[in-house]
């Protein structure tokens, strides 16, 4: 039996999907169920064992004290605009910390859900060095969450028996729908070219680097689910945090041309300036360093970006189907 938070959303809702192909169906199911009618069909036609919400999820869990195999707790506030630091104390720092706890207390391997938002600008680079937290300088709310968190983690002498901090860099794929503008720029691309047959990408506010030309580490959701269900399977001993993107940045403009190709479509791409509410505090390269997973164990090749936009595309939204 496993408990996945943020089970309705985008990648916690992919995991389900991938784990109930492997026949996994004893699952707890963690999210804001009363509030997320508009993530409804993430969990269409899933298998679970039953559905609790996120504010009951602790009483549940001390009553019952499940006998589980692993928790992977997805949950968090993820909007990179939000400001609200006290709605990020209470949904990212505490609530993790309480989950921590319990699978301390209970001896529960723990998967938990970093990103690659704690880097900042990288002035550190993008390596998961467990000695440089302390330095990362995270340009929002929801990357200083999550840095923050880390760094608990980290100075516990109290743990599970094992743990992962992934650090997500730029996930895309299926069971996104409702994210709107935090939706991943394939989806963007796609449902623009749908409306107007042209995609308008964020204009390079640097002089050293060209409109389109912003560099980011994607990683198709199916990779990242894959990764975290080989952790909880095998456990490496090297317990800490982990980058999870594919070791490789490619630009915006490779994305939204994939995207293009993907739809059959003649490539119009056109450029607008970045919202002025992030673009202070925008991220023009990510790319994760790779090497300690895969010392750890992990030898699974990622899709390529043309790769996993192809399937994402052909596969998903054009049809509208769900992972």
């Amino acid at each position: 039996m496993y408990v996945i938070t943020g089970a309705a959303g985008f990648i916690g809702s992919a995991l389900v999907g991938l784990l109930n192909q492997q026949n996994v169906t004893d699952l707890i199911l963690v999210d804001d169920f009363v509030h997320y009618h508009d993530k409804t069909p993430n969990l269409l036609g899933k298998q679970f064992t039953e559905k609790i919400e996120r504010d009951d999820f602790f009483t549940v869990w001390d009553e019952k004290q499940w006998p589980l195999k692993g928790v992977f707790h997805l949950g968090a506030r993820t909007d990179t605009t939000e400001t609200n630091k006290p709605l990020f104390d209470r949904l990212n720092r505490n609530y993790s910390k309480e989950v921590w706890k319990r699978c301390t207390q209970w001896s529960i391997p723990l998967i938990y859900a970093s990103s690659g938002a704690t880097y900042g600008l990288g002035e550190l680079g993008y390596e998961d060095r467990h000695d440089i937290v302390s330095d990362l300088e995270p340009l929002n709310e929801y990357g200083r969450s999550k840095n923050d968190f880390d760094a608990w983690a980290l100075a516990e002498s109290a743990t599970p028996p094992s743990w992962y901090g992934l650090k997500f860099f730029n996930v895309y794929g299926p069971n996104e729908y409702h994210k709107g503008r935090m939706a991943s720029v394939v989806w963007h691309t796609y449902r623009q070219v749908r409306a107007t047959g042209a995609m308008k990408l964020f204009r390079s506010h640097r002089d050293d680097i060209a409109d389109g030309h912003q560099q980011r580490d994607f990683i198709y959701v199916k990779d990242l689910c894959n990764v975290m269900i080989w952790l909880m399977s095998e456990q490496p001993e090297n317990h800490g945090l982990y980058n999870l993107g594919t070791g490789e940045a490619r630009t915006f403009l490779d994305l939204a041309r994939a995207t293009f190709r993907a739809m059959g479509k003649e490539e119009a791409i056109s450029f607008i300036d970045t919202p002025a509410d992030i673009r202070d505090k925008y991220q023009y390269y990510t790319q994760a360093e790779m090497g300690k997973l895969r010392a750890a164990g992990y030898d699974a090749p990622f899709r390529s970006l043309e790769e996993g936009v192809g399937e994402y595309v052909s596969e998903y939204l054009v049809p509208g189907e769900y992972l």
